[in-house]
Parts: structure tokens; C-alpha cells; sequence
């Protein structure tokens, strides 16, 4: 739409989305503005792709590259998969968060900067040899130079009682009132969140409130905002919606599981990052009979797991790659023993320490393989944060049917982003039914541990204290159907196959493999977790331009779904990209004897959109 340009009423330009990067110093508080940003357009309706990106460091120097703090929001009035390539907005609070986010930027796009915070020392401290906002470097975006510290300490001048540094904290908030004016956004729902969170300090309240209404009114009244953006609601299938990031879903689908099990949840875990807020949101859920234990370390962690499983709870663990490398020989435990437990790798860059804060799926050879001996156990992986609640009622349902470890490889994107969720009805979500062996008396024979199911070859899972289930329980090799230790080679082969037959056999319980596109043709992509909205989008794109191209979103991957190397054949070539150097495309290769073609990123950040459609392209020409 298009109007005259006035001083009293700007251009409203209609946008079908806008994604929008906010950054400053790691102290200056933008994840909470980008969260708030983002809460205020899922109250509007906005369908919504979040993606928080921080330093590892507890304090990083102020100022500085490595101290930059990001957060990126993609709203639209369409579906929408990804947090978007490249950003149409930048709000950049110093010199360094200019420079760190300006690649990203897309050409041409609106930079709204600081000017106080771009003296002689921050520049300096950002690389720059001289001021870009002078220079002439930043040519060819629209650079709206505003400045934030001084316009707020002077609307804060009648709180008396707070320091300049205390004011100087609400910069976030002149900033996110001022993106909320651009974009016709309400500020009612951060104002209610504001006297919620400071309910015991008002005038942090009202001064954060103070600071925003002026931004927001500093956007109205100046000339040099002529220009707002309006992004309608999107249509979204009916139902109730609320924002989870992955891990918030991860954690709410543990707690499902376990009431649709019948049993209490166990959650035995050592801190790491990313994975630690899995913790936080199930720690005060004990009135949904949750129990969460922080033990010492990692390998203690895994040892109260194995406890809880042998005890009869859904025990689950958290951590990341290196964690999961201490818990790998108390795993293995539990493939001996065979019992069903969840472990929850929220993969990181690697190796070693690598990079706590940002992303990668260079975990699954080590899900797979990662143990010593011949250890099988499932592993599954959600697409997207309002998967992660799905994907974790299907790794209970799959451990408990075949009395074995599951792995969930989720990743730092999918655990930090967020997205829209339909809360589903409860009454909907199948039962996960669960047996164990009554008490046995004397002439009832002796208790076989380890005599199979017929069906699923899972050994019964006898709850300690139950007459007459007495048995052996440990790491060393056992007999078919006693348990007893047996160094006989018979019995390790038999148990060995056995072991891995029942987890092959979950084939028959998990879903066929389903695409997205052409059931047959020239390209299929898979793709595993997080890459799941970018490779969608792009080939999306392609199909647009009337290529012939499907995705399959690759949720199961031991066992694969029964019908996956019969897809494969469909199509001449097939593509995998995998934010690692080539490990699900390792698999196929060897699993399954077909040729595929390895797309990989190890950028420890999300892949592109562009990225992946020029690929599409060059492989079909």
C-alpha cells in the first residue's frame, strides 16, 4: 500500500515477513529483547522462527567481537521454517555488533545504531581503524543513526534513585520500543511482563517501561523514521498456540511420556551447555511426579540413570558431546543390562570443549558407535523445536518396547530457537504401555531375565523387591535367558545378535519414511534435525522453478524406516546435507550400499537457504 509522506503519518509498506537481528555487548540484554520482540508478534498472531546466538564466555570483553550477543527473529503472515538467511533489519547497540552482523546483513537493508557507543575507544576495540558511520562504508543500506544513551538517561532523569549505569541497562528497551513503533507492535504485552518479572521493584518496572514508551514515541515524533512495516497475522490451522524453544518441548514431552507410561520421571544430569535448561524447566514440575537429580559429574549422572531404569522410572539424562563421551561405558551398562532409558544429546561444536554456544550434528557416529563392544541403541531426531515434545514420547514409547537405551540428538539450534507450538490434546497421545511380571511363587519355575518377547526379542522388565524376581544383574557377558555371567562364545554371539536384532526389529514400529514432493525423479534431499526448515525452503524453491526434487526429513535413524533404501532407488541422485563433515551420508553409504552425495557445514551455524538451493542446482544442472 502506498500513501503520502507526511511528518504526522508515514509510509505503512506491507511485508509478507521481516527478519530481524538484534546485537550488542553479552551484557546489554539482547535475548531479552529479541525474546520480548518475539513474544509480542505470536500475541499478534505472527508465525515466528527464533534464533538466540550468544558467547560462550561467562563475561567476554565488553566491546569486543568475541563479546557480541545476537538474537534473530523471522516473523511472517506466512508458514515460515527458518530464522531466515539474512536479515532485512540490523539494531546494532556498539561498534563490534555492527561489524559482527553486517555480513549477515542482507544489501540494502535498515541498520539502526547507537552513535553514543561509537567513540574513539569502542571502535578501536571493534577493529575499526575509522568511524563506519563516517566513512562511507556502510553505502547502500539505510543507516538511521540514533542516539540511544543519551535520548534515555534524559527520559529517565526523574528516577533519582537509579545510577546512570542502572539506566544505561533500559538502552535495550528505548531499542525494542523503537523496532516495536516500526513495526506497528503493541507494547502491552512486555509492559505486563515488565511489572510481572520486577513485581518486588516497581521503579526497575517503570523505568524499563519509561525507557520503551520512548523509543516507541522517539520513532513517531522524529523525521528521520518516515517509513513503518506492517506484517499481518498469519493463518495457522486452528487450535491453542504457545512458543517453546526445543528444549522447553523437550522437557514437556519427557513429563507426557512418563504420565502416559504410568511412571515417575527420572532426570539424573550433570550441567553442560546447551543442554542445561532441559533441567531448569523440569526442576519445579514435582507435582507431575518429577524427580531431577544434579549429580556431580557426568559419569555419576549416567550411573543414577541406570539406577532409576533398573528401578522402574522412565530415567532420562541431558548433556552434550563431551558429556555424553564420560557417559559412553555406564551406556553401554544399560545395553547390557538392557533397560530402557533416554539419553538426550543437545550437540555442540567439537571437538573437545569446541564451541559450548553455537551448533552442530557431529554427534551421531558417536550415538551410534560410541561404545565399546558391540552396543546397538535407538536413535531419533526432531526437525524442529515443537518437535522435540513429539520426538521424545516416541523415543520413551521405542526404549520401553524394546527394553534398550534411546538417543535424542537434538542440537544447540533446535534447543535455543523457537517456533509456535499447537498444544495438542492429551487425550489424543496414545498410552505407552508398559508391563512387568507379577511375583512368582515356588512352583512357578525359576525367573528367566532374559527370556525373550517373541515379537519385539525385549526381556521382561522385573521391578526390584517383586517375590521371587530375584536375579543377577552387571556388565559382565551373560547367558541367554539366565542372565548368568557365561564366557561360553556361544552365548556372547547369541547375545550379541540378539541385542541388535531387537532394536533392527522397531522397524516394524516406527512409520515408513514419507516425502516431501515427487514420489519418484531426478534429486531427493535428507536431511536429519535441525537443517530440516532449510533444506524444506530450498527445495521449495526449486520445485517452484519446476524442478525435480523431493525431501524426505530423516526422523528415525536406527533403525532406519523399513522402506528407506527402496526410496533411495527412486531418483537418480540423492543429496545429504548435515552440519558435520559427511556422518548420516557415511551411514547410508554403509548400511545401506547406495550412492549419495554429501553436502556438508561445519561453520557451527545453521545452514543457509541459498546455500542449499545452489547445490540443488548444480547437481541437476
Amino acid at each position: 500500500m502506498t500513501e503520502t509522506i507526511t511528518k504526522e503519518q508515514p509510509v505503512i509498506e506491507e511485508l509478507e515477513s521481516v527478519a530481524i537481528r538484534f546485537a550488542g555487548d553479552s551484557g546489554d540484554g539482547m535475548q531479552l529483547t529479541g525474546t520480548q520482540f518475539t513474544n509480542t508478534s505470536a500475541v499478534l498472531g505472527n508465525d515466528i522462527s527464533t534464533m538466540p546466538d550468544f558467547p560462550a564466555e561467562i563475561r567476554a570483553p565488553a566491546g569486543t567481537l568475541a563479546g557480541v550477543s545476537g538474537f534473530q527473529v523471522h516473523f511472517s503472515s506466512q508458514d515460515i521454517l527458518t530464522p531466515g538467511d539474512a536479515p532485512q533489519v540490523l539494531i546494532a547497540m556498539n561498534p563490534a555488533a555492527l561489524k559482527a552482523s553486517l555480513p549477515e546483513l542482507e544489501k540494502g537493508g535498515i541498520i539502526v545504531v547507537n552513535t553514543d557507543a561509537f567513540t574513539k575507544q569502542n571502535l578501536a576495540k571493534a577493529g575499526y581503524k575509522a568511524n563506519p558511520l563516517e566513512d562511507n562504508s556502510l553505502q547502500g543500506y539505510q543507516v538511521m543513526e540514533v542516539a540511544m544513551t543519551t535520548l534515555n538517561r534524559n527520559a529517565l532523569d526523574e528516577f533519582t534513585d537509579l545510577s546512570n549505569r542502572e539506566k544505561d541497562r533500559s538502552q535495550n528497551f528505548f531499542a525494542l520500543g523503537l523496532v516495536f513503533w516500526m513495526f506497528d507492535r503493541s507494547m502491552e504485552t512486555t509492559k505486563d511482563w515488565l511489572y510481572a518479572k520486577f513485581a518486588k521493584r516497581p521503579e526497575i518496572a517503570a523505568a524499563n517501561f519509561k525507557a520503551m514508551q520512548t523509543g516507541y514515541f522517539y520513532g513517531e515524533t522524529t523525521e528521520t523514521f518516515q517509513r513503518r512495516y506492517m506484517v499481518r497475522p498469519a493463518s495457522l490451522p486452528a487450535g491453542t498456540y504457545r512458543k517453546v524453544t526445543g528444549n522447553e518441548a523437550l522437557a514437556m514431552g519427557l513429563v507426557t511420556a512418563a504420565q502416559k507410561m504410568g511412571k515417575p520421571l527420572f532426570y539424573g544430569t550433570y550441567p553442560i551447555t546447551p543442554a542445561s535448561d532441559i533441567l531448569h524447566a523440569l526442576a519445579p514440575l514435582r507435582n507431575f511426579d518429577v524427580r531431577t537429580f544434579q549429580a556431580e559429574d557426568e559419569i555419576a549422572a549416567m550411573g543414577s540413570v541406570v539406577g532409576a531404569a533398573f528401578g522402574g522410572a522412565l530415567a532420562v539424562t541431558g548433556t552434550s558431546g563431551p558429556g555424553v563421551a564420560l557417559k559412553s561405558e555406564a551406556i553401554g551398562l544399560g545395553v547390557m543390562l538392557e533397560l530402557p532409558m533416554i539419553i538426550v544429546n543437545v550437540q555442540r561444536g567439537g571437538p573437545s570443549t569446541g564451541l559450548p554456544t553455537k551448533t552442530e550434528q557431529s554427534d551421531l557416529l558417536q550415538a551410534m558407535y560410541g561404545r565399546n563392544g558391540e552396543s546397538p541403541v535407538i536413535i531419533v531426531a526432531p526437525a524442529s523445536p515443537a518437535d522435540c515434545f513429539d520426538i521424545a514420547i516416541e523415543a520413551a514409547r521405542l526404549a520401553v518396547r524394546a527394553m534398550c537405551p534411546a538417543f535424542i540428538l537434538s542440537e544447540g539450534f533446535l534447543a535455543n530457537s523457537a517456533e509456535p507450538w499447537r498444544i495438542p490434546n492429551a487425550e489424543d497421545i496414545p498410552t505407552i504401555e508398559v508391563t512387568h511380571p507379577g511375583p512368582m511363587h515356588n512352583g512357578d519355575g525359576p525367573f528367566l531375565p532374559y527370556l525373550r518377547n517373541e515379537e519385539t526379542l525385549a526381556r521382561p522388565w522385573a521391578i526390584p523387591g517383586t517375590p521371587g524376581l530375584e536375579h543377577r544383574v552387571g556388565g559382565l557377558s551373560k547367558a541367554p535367558n539366565t542372565g548368568n555371567v557365561s564366557y561360553d562364545p556361544a552365548h556372547n554371539e547369541q547375545m550379541n545378535r540378539e541385542r541388535a536384532e531387537k532394536v533392527a526389529r522397531l522397524a516394524n514400529a516406527i512409520p515408513e519414511q514419507d516425502v516431501f514432493g515427487p514420489k519418484r525423479g531426478d534429486l531427493l534431499v535428507v536431511s536429519w534435525g535441525g537443517p530440516y526448515g532449510v533444506v524444506r525452503s530450498a527445495v521449495q524453491r526449486a520445485q517452484r522453478e519446476g524442478k525435480s526434487v523431493a525431501h524426505a526429513q530423516l526422523r528415525y535413524i536406527n533403525p532406519l524406516p523399513r522402506n528407506f533404501k527402496e526410496l533411495l532407488g527412486r531418483y537418480k541422485h540423492v543429496l545429504v546435507p548435515e552440519m558435520n563433515n559427511g556422518q548420516l551420508a557415511m551411514l547410508l553409504r554403509g548400511k545401506l550400499d547406495v550412492n549419495v552425495i554429501s553436502y556438508t557445514n561445519m561453520t557451527a551455524r545453521p545452514m543457509k537457504i541459498a546455500n542449499v538451493k545452489a547445490k540443488i542446482d548444480e547437481i541437476l544442472g
